[in-house]
């Protein structure tokens, strides 16, 4: 396993973490809380050491099983999680106000139930789940942030940007009170090296990239007649006509495998590893299988540049989450 700094928080955590949202057990079909217990172990086994979590996750109960890990383990484990608005709308709308999903008490608050949960004394890096750059100028947050540091509650701040909106943050970086990101980029959503990535690499603020595998269709494993488990969001994701879509762009990928990358999935993960912007990548892990294919495109081994080159016909600007 290699490792990074992240940013400003100056943490070395290892280049690939632990994605939990499907741990939590409430979007992704069918989920066993052994199995993803004894993928944490083993990835902490093969070197891992940073771990993505966030309080709506199941409502808490990915929290909870990271909890669980913790106590049994003697190793420096890095955990992020993230305060969900208190609208619960996602993402945060242009023109909405900070006080309508981030007032002060209650960034206090859900720090403090994710403490309880995780079963620790401090969090590593706390995120805003959603943002609007609008609020950066704003005192409360700021002063929430400040007094969170203060008392021993976090070590660092960080925003996980809404879905596809990559410079939905920096104002908020300028601050100086935000030490990382968390961005969507993958092979096909590309558009944070245009802004972002100069941006983070400049100021030292580190870069936490999620959607690897742009919930799943990058692995080529989810085909025009694939069928998602009841209750796994995906179904409303690809509805439509949007699996073949996305099945016929992958096509063209398995085309480019080879020297550089055997698999679709090593592919997608070292494109990213690539990018010097990037602090940590964090693939949605709840099997010890994907743990050891995953952890495995660590080796310090990266894209060429004439593929990293070929790579940017990829980019595929969408939406689905919104569209």
């Amino acid at each position: 396993m290699k490792y990074r700094t992240l940013g400003r928080a100056g943490f070395s955590i290892s280049e690939i973490g632990f994605g939990t949202w499907p741990m939590g057990g409430d979007m992704w079909g069918k989920t066993n809380d052994r199995e993803c217990i004894d993928a944490l172990n083993l990835a902490i086994d093969l070197g891992l050491n940073f771990i993505d979590t966030a309080l709506t996750y199941g409502n808490g109960h990915s929290e909870h099983l990271i909890g669980q890990v913790m106590k049994t383990r003697t190793e420096k484990i890095y955990v992020a999680t993230k305060i969900p608005p208190k609208n619960r709308i996602w993402p945060a709308k242009k023109g909405s106000k900070l006080q309508d999903a981030y007032p002060r008490d209650y960034i206090i608050d859900c720090t403090n139930r994710s403490l309880k949960n995780l079963q620790i004394d401090t969090i590593d890096l706390q995120q805003f789940h959603v943002w609007q750059d609008e609020w950066a100028s704003d005192p409360e947050w700021q002063e929430a942030v400040t007094w969170l540091k203060d008392h021993g509650k976090i070590k660092s701040m960080g925003i996980s940007m809404n879905d596809y909106e990559p410079w939905n943050g920096i104002a908020a970086a300028k601050t100086g009170k935000i030490d990382a990101f968390q961005v969507i980029f993958n092979i096909f959503a590309q558009s944070p090296t245009d802004e972002l990535f100069p941006f983070c690499e400049k100021e030292n603020v580190g870069i936490i990239v999620r959607v690897p595998f742009d919930e799943g269709s990058l692995t080529g494993r989810i085909t025009p007649d694939t069928e998602f488990e009841m209750g796994d969001w995906r179904e409303r994701y690809f509805r439509g006509d949007r699996k073949a879509k996305a099945f016929e762009r992958v096509e063209r990928l398995e085309k480019l495998l080879g020297k550089d990358a055997k698999t679709l999935p090593e592919l997608a993960l070292r494109y990213i590893l690539s990018s010097s912007a990037v602090s940590t990548v964090i693939p949605g892990m709840r099997s010890s299988a994907h743990v050891r294919e995953n952890l495995s495109a660590s080796d310090g081994r990266f894209l060429s540049e004439n593929l990293l080159e070929e790579l940017k016909a990829h980019r595929w600007e969408r939406n689905f989450y919104m569209e």
